[in-house]
């Protein structure tokens, strides 16, 4: 009935149209930055045609997020959270960021480009960190009598090879390299939560993730609730709450977007 009703508004003419406030409310769901077969991970690409109409609906009072993402790509996260911020500055509407099971490292960066985060009591939010995740099976291939046959220019290109042993010197370039991007994330989250933030940086800034009501006593989260009940509280049982739908896209298309490219590893990048 809500959508008939909508279809009949719009059909009188403007100054006998109820006005209701409207919200759009765009879903950040999944893995970030991840690519599979026969599902799309969350990138730019993906949030970008969303975020575009969310931010230019009609008579909009603000443009709610919810997240639901473990994180991943540290770049993506980063494109994500710099694209909503800008729409969020050329429109001047503010912007809400719901948790649902977790917003939780690149999660939670997306998070930060709201001007106020809510979550559930039992959400998980945190694990500000970098993480670099990979296997050894150097001593897999000696037991079998398997030859690694590798040739590169350049005395950094096979840096951390899963076939060869690990070398003091391409972890200590690997460790410098989260550490940058790590500082990275400690400014951004620093930089968007102010003085909200309680606790010490050590704590808040280790990787470790928390519940939505920890998350409130820290100063990760401005409060708890759902997009719902915070957005009717806020302007009034009567807004609409404007889902913004993905694009769709055919089988095919997923799956040649999702085959993996030869000579690249998803485990050697940097994830959140």
């Amino acid at each position: 009935m809500s959508k008939l009703r909508a279809w009949m508004q719009c059909l009188l003419p403007s100054r006998f149209r109820a006005r209701f406030p409207v919200v759009p409310v765009v879903r950040v769901s999944g893995v970030i930055g991840s690519v599979l077969p026969l599902r799309q991970g969350l990138s730019l690409s993906v949030m970008a045609p969303l975020l575009e109409r969310a931010f230019s609906t009609r008579g909009a009072k603000a443009v709610a997020i919810v997240i639901n993402s473990p994180g991943g790509s540290a770049v993506q996260s980063h494109l994500i959270f710099r694209r909503v911020r800008a729409h969020a500055d050329d429109s001047k509407l503010p912007v809400l960021v719901f948790v649902e099971d977790a917003a939780a490292s690149g999660g939670y960066m997306i998070a930060c480009a709201g001007d106020e985060i809510f979550a559930d009591p039992s959400s998980l939010v945190g694990s500000i960190g970098v993480v670099s995740a990979g296997f050894g099976f150097d001593k897999l291939i000696e037991r079998l009598g398997i030859e690694r046959r590798l040739h590169s220019a350049g005395e950094s290109k096979a840096m951390l090879d899963p076939f060869r042993p690990e070398r003091p010197e391409d972890l200590d370039r690997l460790k410098a390299i989260q550490a940058k991007v790590h500082a990275a994330f400690k400014e951004l989250v620093e930089t968007r939560r102010g003085t909200r933030l309680r606790g010490e940086p050590e704590g808040l800034f280790s990787g470790a993730v928390w519940t939505g009501s920890e998350a409130l006593d820290l100063g990760l989260v401005d409060g708890l609730g759902e997009v719902r009940g915070i957005l009717r509280e806020r302007y009034g049982k009567r807004v609409e709450l404007r889902i913004i739908p993905p694009a769709r896209s055919s089988l095919i298309g997923r799956w040649l977007g999702g085959r993996s490219v030869p000579g690249t590893s998803d485990d050697a990048g940097l994830h959140l």
